[in-house]
């Protein structure tokens, strides 16, 4: 290689030829790559373009990434690199260290960790990476990437003993050397509210809903700003999972749980309940009477209806009675 270590001049890519990023004749503001830069990217651009996935490729990619660590389509051809050699992923993980604690606010270096972490899926792995994240945050306690990548892997993976067991002695120690560490009180309130996702593992335990409605009562949080959390528990079946999105926020139910789920129907109930006014934008097929008068009940009465006939039958006649006051509220 040259002293600038040009691929062009590398003869292990002289069956390659590069593609030079398009620019118009005489560009407006040209931008000002550096030679080295610019022979990587265009080797790049050739490889995509022929679907090669070789360890040349992940040497390429790492230069490129090295020099540009927000170069999304180097970090998603290099993911895909890597799983099609079937590469050790945890010693990727190892390499790409020193590249997070150099450029830990790039979001791009911590999605790809995650793509990394799913595709292992080792609760073992996961807890060694929440070590080395304490590591990262030494550097920058409150950069928002690394907490958001630390409680991602908390919920994904959401293992008690071994993954959140430590994490709110982890967050006083923050907090005790830095009471003003915005980011250490989020993610003690993330703990302390979201620490098992218990909703999600299972649903149809009523003290755990009991317990989201005294947080919600103590705090005077409306229960309608759970609304997008608790629909999906009321469904038929859990939706399909996404591997790109984990809200945090709104931990879907697992794939083994029982639903529909009671507790969230009767939340949902009292939701609408609550909100009154008209809610035909949202209504479904009922067997109340559909007229104007019935309009702001009838949806909460199809949850209690539901509920009586089919879900919550030992309670049938508490439901009847939410029903009937509903219907005579609403007169």
């Amino acid at each position: 290689m040259s002293e600038l270590g040009l691929l062009a001049d590398d003869p292990e890519w002289a069956d390659v030829t590069p593609i030079r990023q398009y620019e118009n004749v005489n560009p407006i503001a040209p931008i000002f790559y550096s030679e080295e830069y610019k022979d990587a990217t265009d080797y790049f651009r050739a490889v995509v373009k022929a679907g090669e996935t070789s360890p040349r490729v992940l040497k390429l990619t790492e230069k490129i990434i090295r020099m540009n660590p927000a170069h999304y389509t180097a970090w998603q051809h290099r993911y895909k690199t890597l799983i099609a050699l079937q590469s050790d992923l945890e010693e990727e993980l190892r390499l790409m260290d020193d590249i997070a604690k150099q450029f830990l606010k790039t979001y791009q270096v911590w999605h790809h960790r995650r793509l990394l972490l799913t595709a292992i899926n080792s609760v073992d792995v996961a807890q060694l990476e929440l070590e080395f994240l304490k590591d990262v945050l030494e550097v920058d306690t409150k950069n928002y990437h690394t907490w958001s990548y630390r409680q991602w892997i908390l919920a994904h993976f959401n293992k008690e003993a071994r993954l959140w067991a430590g994490e709110r002695p982890y967050a006083e120690a923050l907090l005790d050397a830095d009471v003003r560490n915005n980011s250490a009180w989020h993610h003690r309130f993330f703990v302390v509210f979201s620490s098992g996702e218990k909703i999600a593992l299972a649903p149809n335990n009523p003290s755990a809903w009991n317990y989201l409605r005294g947080v919600l009562e103590f705090t005077k949080t409306p229960f309608e700003t759970l609304t997008s959390f608790v629909l999906p528990y009321t469904a038929s079946k859990p939706p399909a999972p996404e591997d790109e999105v984990v809200d945090l926020d709104n931990p879907l139910p697992s794939q083994d749980a029982e639903l529909p789920c009671v507790a969230a129907l009767e939340f949902l109930a009292d939701v609408y309940e609550k909100r009154g006014g008209d809610d035909t934008a949202k209504a479904v097929e009922v067997s109340v009477p559909m007229t104007r008068v019935f309009k702001q009940a009838d949806l909460r009465v199809q949850f209690w209806k539901t509920l009586a006939n089919e879900k919550d039958i030992i309670r049938k006649k508490y439901w009847e009675y939410r029903i009937r006051e509903a219907l005579q509220r609403a007169t």
